[in-house]
């Protein structure tokens, strides 16, 4: 398994970040959808990358600068037949030294309220990840959770 940056012109990482804003939209309510869709995404500040197995893509996630030491994670997501495989795991690894080398000090990220979100809450507390005021532009809702963590 790989982690490349990616530059989001690939037909595959387009339907795949597609699939991932059709699923928040079926979850989340409008205006508590956070999820940022391809065009967003390749906007600079954020850096993205796909996790590739062999020939085949099974993740992604990406950072967004806030300021000089804050950066907001985002787009996390596993393909659903590769869930609960360890991706998630290696590629928020990946992601925490990379923020980490680009001088930022704090990781922070908003994530779904509801049971749907439980593994990936899951997830960001085993690795460090706590509890906080929304943040950036964020505004409090009943429908996200938001959390940071020192790096």
């Amino acid at each position: 398994m790989k982690i490349v940056v990616d530059d989001l012109s690939g037909p595959e990482i387009a339907a795949f970040l597609e699939e991932h804003v059709r699923q928040m939209r079926s979850i989340t309510p409008p205006e508590s959808k956070h999820a940022l869709d391809l065009d967003a995404l390749r906007k600079p500040g954020i850096t993205f990358w796909s996790v590739i197995d062999v020939d085949t893509l099974v993740g992604c996630g990406a950072i967004k600068r806030l300021d000089a030491g804050h950066a907001e994670l985002k787009s996390m997501r596993t393909t659903p037949t590769r869930k609960r495989s360890g991706i998630a795991s290696l590629l928020l690894r990946h992601i925490l030294t990379e923020a980490e080398r680009a001088g930022f000090t704090r990781l922070s990220l908003e994530t779904g309220s509801a049971d749907f979100f439980l593994p990936a809450r899951n997830l960001y507390e085993k690795f460090g990840f706590a509890p906080c005021e929304p943040f950036a532009d964020y505004r409090p809702d009943p429908s996200s959770t938001f959390m940071t963590r020192t790096l």
